[in-house]
């Protein structure tokens, strides 16, 4: 079972390096980006070493999306990778996204008509491409499967994971990666957060946007900018 995972400058690790996949049985993990080379994380800390190119992979049994603080807003407007994404998504079994990377999928038009979710910060701008913005964990529609914010990316593995090797080889990965959430604060969730906590989160996620800006180069989405670091 071949799994692309396209990787882009300021991509979010966590979104593209989930431990779950490489242990599915007969899983082969390759990653992609539009050119082969170095690859900057968002955190501007680790580079990948990329291998492999759109132009050299035109197949996948499942092809997934990470996300970004901001680098996604350069992908969208790459034709030569939306129509690498449509080529491949006529191959996969499932194409999936973490986090930003429903957005970068539905400027494709995959999710035209569609319900998706992203991250509760930029999520609306799902609605710019045609898609049903909804502000759930994980959403499946048909083979598409779109995961919320960095964190639900595991929990995305793990739903495929038990569609595809089924209930008790995911049970044995998610103990190999011993995945058993117990977070101090029960704060994750935009539908609960209060006021003030938007407002604290919103200044971090703004601060992180601009200086993605700096180090990803200027983006010429001004609009979707704006949502991002207001």
């Amino acid at each position: 079972m071949k799994i692309i995972i396209y990787l882009y400058n300021g991509v979010t690790m966590l979104d593209a390096i989930g431990p779950v996949f490489r242990n599915m049985s007969n899983a082969e993990v390759i990653f992609v980006a539009e050119k082969t080379g170095n690859i900057n994380a968002d955190s501007g800390l680790i580079d990948i070493d990329v291998k492999h190119s759109i132009d050299q992979i035109k197949y996948a049994d499942i092809l997934i999306l990470p996300g970004s603080t901001i680098g996604f807003l350069n992908e969208i407007k790459k034709e030569n990778v939306l129509r690498w994404i449509k080529e491949v998504d006529k191959s996969t079994k499932w194409t999936t996204s973490v986090c930003t990377g429903s957005i970068l999928m539905a400027s494709t038009g995959l999710l035209s008509g569609l319900k998706a979710t992203s991250h509760w910060k930029p999520i609306n701008l799902l609605s710019d491409f045609g898609a049903i913005p909804v502000r759930e964990r994980i959403v499946e529609q048909g083979k598409y499967i779109t995961a919320a914010g960095v964190s639900a990316g595991i929990d995305m593995a793990l739903y495929l994971s038990n569609k595809i090797v089924g209930e008790e080889e995911t049970k044995a990965i998610q103990l190999t990666i011993e995945y058993d959430p117990q977070p101090l604060f029960h704060s994750g969730d935009y539908s609960t957060a209060d006021e003030k906590m938007l407002k604290i989160a919103e200044k971090k996620l703004s601060r992180d946007a601009k200086k993605g800006l700096g180090l990803f180069g200027m983006i010429k989405n001004s609009r979707q900018i704006l949502k991002m670091i207001k």
